[in-house]
């Protein structure tokens, strides 16, 4: 157990971390205390974050952390690896507002396959406007009748010359309202998943409509409802082959994961940080929580289930990193980070009481939160089924 019990040390030394990450969390950690923190609360109730944020993290250099350094981004190497992307979505995760980093960083599931898969002039013409937070792009897979099970999508697109008509609809779509691109999703071929297409398609063309959904948390990202009725997108924006977009998604999927267990970590260490604030100075019967063995003990195996799930973080991110995809360890601790997310809330909640149900707690945003980080990039049923599958069940 570490000395102490603030967001720093509840996270255990990594061996693949250095300096580099250290200046790199530093210099984060002050764009974000300077830039977001103040102003979590506020952002949080409007549904929304400024325009400018973008702007702003675009300059910093956030949103082109790991990017393509012509597209005006860091690069992917020693100054920039899957180590690195940990600490940027730890630092996010310390916000305690995952509808923030949803909205800031959405380009990081719709962009990759464009520059994975797209043509050079789209990577050319669309990379640096979003990098440079100019302009956003979200991805469009999910539907009224096919969440994880992207082989059954139904939104149609028909070769009509030199263009695809679209028809159909997508659900669930973060970023949606304010996005000005979507990397969609669609059936172009027969049905499953050799038929699957993917488009760059205009947020703002004729024929589709967005319609803002209400939720649970995130509150400062858009969810959107996404109608395509006959929307022409030029054939050129076909990313990748025709009926071959389907596994460029499921690449995509993988590091989504691991970006998202590194931020359900972080929330938990968000969490046990405030509840030992809490227990330290909070007094019942004469003496402080921290005092009561009941509380020492929760807040005890927190730290044993934020401790392992991390170590295999770290163990997974520097698989990824030597070249190996291992999708069945990144599924299931997608599920171990959410879960550890879910016990951490639940039980910091406890310590703190009634004051933890209040608006403006920390532990009131991640609390309402917790579902979208288990369901998001694929629910916990999903992710041991396909673990079980990819280890040979």
């Amino acid at each position: 157990m570490p000395d102490s019990l603030d967001f720093d040390s509840l996270r255990p030394k990594s061996p693949f971390m250095g300096e580099s990450h250290s200046l790199w969390r530093t210099q984060l950690r002050r764009f974000i205390d300077r830039e977001i923190m103040p102003y979590v609360d506020q952002w949080d109730e409007a549904g929304s974050i400024p325009r400018d944020l973008f702007l702003r993290a675009g300059a910093f250099g956030l949103l082109g952390a790991g990017y393509p350094v012509e597209y005006g981004g860091t690069g992917r190497g020693a100054d920039y690896d899957w180590h690195h992307g940990i600490v940027t979505s730890e630092e996010l995760g310390r916000i305690g507002a995952g509808g923030i980093t949803a909205a800031l960083m959405i380009h990081g599931i719709g962009l990759p396959p464009v520059l994975a898969a797209g043509t050079d002039a789209m990577k050319a013409s669309l990379a640096p406007e979003v990098l440079a937070g100019r302009q956003q792009i979200s991805l469009a897979i999910t539907e009224p009748d096919a969440g994880s099970d992207v082989a059954n999508l139904q939104t149609r697109a028909v070769r009509d010359g030199d263009v695809f008509r679209v028809n159909g609809s997508k659900l669930y779509i973060t970023g949606g309202c304010t996005s000005h691109w979507l990397t969609t999703a669609v059936r172009t071929g027969g049905p499953g998943a050799g038929g699957i297409s993917l488009l760059l398609i205009d947020a703002n063309a004729k024929g589709l409509t967005r319609n803002l959904l209400k939720k649970q948390g995130w509150w400062a990202s858009d969810t959107a409802e996404i109608f395509f009725e006959d929307v022409e997108v030029p054939a050129e924006n076909l990313i990748g082959p025709e009926n071959g977009g389907f596994y460029g998604i499921m690449a995509n999927f993988n590091g989504e994961r691991l970006g998202m267990a590194s931020g359900a970590l972080s929330a938990a260490r968000a969490c046990v940080e405030d509840a030992v604030v809490w227990a330290r100075q909070r007094k019942t019967f004469g003496k402080r929580l921290a005092d009561h063995q009941v509380v020492r003990h929760k807040v005890a195996q927190m730290v044993q289930k934020i401790a392992a799930s991390t170590a295999w973080l770290d163990q997974c991110a520097w698989r990824v990193s030597q070249g190996e995809t291992p999708v069945a360890d990144l599924c299931l601790l997608k599920v171990q980070a959410t879960e550890t997310l879910e016990f951490c809330a639940r039980e910091a909640s406890q310590i703190l009481g009634g004051a933890s149900y209040m608006r403006g707690s920390r532990i009131e945003r991640i609390y309402r939160e917790v579902r979208v980080n288990a369901i998001g990039g694929g629910s916990e049923e999903i992710m041991r089924d396909l673990a079980a599958r990819q280890l040979g069940l």
